[in-house]
């Protein structure tokens, strides 16, 4: 697969958002890691790591006698997570450009693997799963943030041309291979690869335009709505009404965003 394969793309609007969006669910994220007790001195797999943002705060908190693995296939986004490791001093990361579907993670005997929004675009989650778990050793944690009910995406007052933007986004990910409700079925997956749950818990936000988490569907919804006519997916009219949907909302104070549904998953490797 090349960089136009991604769904979202690879263009450097894309790793400003993404920068945004690790931001603004930072502090659900270290939380999951704090719980799962990620530490100094681990070796962590970050799945996916896109450019890196994720990998520079387990890189932070395993320390220098700890180790990371950046797994992600884009080139771009390696080659930013490759000169942010540099720009901060990490010398405790590796990086691997790799397809999760073809390649193995080619470690073993890690401690912990971080796996964030990559199970609902991949072909076979089964397989991924059985990635992970080859990477880990045993009593190895693998960490998981995946959508599991991607329609609460919504805004109230409601607005019929972003509801449509979330159904188009479903089924462009879907018709890329994906299921953006694989959170689902992550508690039947993980254990046919050889993992036992520890924790199961849900994360989803009501947010307004005073939020600093507003910032994330603002950016989403921009690039999609471009990213979708660009694959041409939709027209330019089509396009031009979620903005114009988008900015309705942003200019209403009663307007409260509610998150798609995000599953966090804690397994063990027996």
């Amino acid at each position: 697969m090349t960089e136009k394969d991604y769904v979202l793309g690879t263009h450097d609007e894309e790793i400003a958002r993404l920068g945004l969006q690790h931001r603004v669910w930072r502090p659900t994220v270290l939380e999951c890691w704090k719980r799962a007790g990620i530490a100094p001195g681990n070796k962590v797999v970050d799945v996916g790591a896109g450019p890196g943002f994720a990998t520079l705060d387990l890189a932070g908190i395993v320390g220098p006698t700890g180790e990371v693995l950046a797994a992600e296939r884009s080139d771009r986004f390696l080659e930013t997570a490759r000169k942010a490791c540099a720009d901060r001093g990490f010398t405790n990361v590796r990086f691997r450009n790799m397809d999760l579907m073809n390649d193995s993670l080619d470690v073993t005997g890690f401690d912990a693997a971080w796996c964030r929004w990559v199970a609902c675009f991949v072909s076979s989650p089964a397989t991924l799963m059985q990635r992970i778990a080859d990477a880990l050793r045993p009593g190895g944690l693998a960490m998981f943030h995946e959508y599991s009910d991607y329609q609460t995406f919504r805004f109230t007052p409601r607005r019929p041309a972003l509801e449509r933007f979330a159904e188009e986004v479903m089924a462009s990910w879907r018709e890329a291979g994906g299921e953006p409700n694989i959170g689902l079925d992550l508690p039947v997956l993980l254990p046919a690869a050889g993992f036992r749950v520890r924790q199961v818990r849900h994360h989803i936000f009501a947010v307004t335009t005073r939020d600093e988490f507003w910032h994330w569907p603002a950016s989403f919804i921009g690039i999609n709505a471009d990213r979708m006519r660009e694959l041409g997916r939709v027209s330019g009219e089509w396009a031009d009404e979620v903005r114009a949907a988008f900015r309705d909302a942003e200019s209403d104070e009663r307007t409260v965003f509610t998150t798609p549904l995000v599953l966090e998953v804690i397994a063990v490797r027996q």
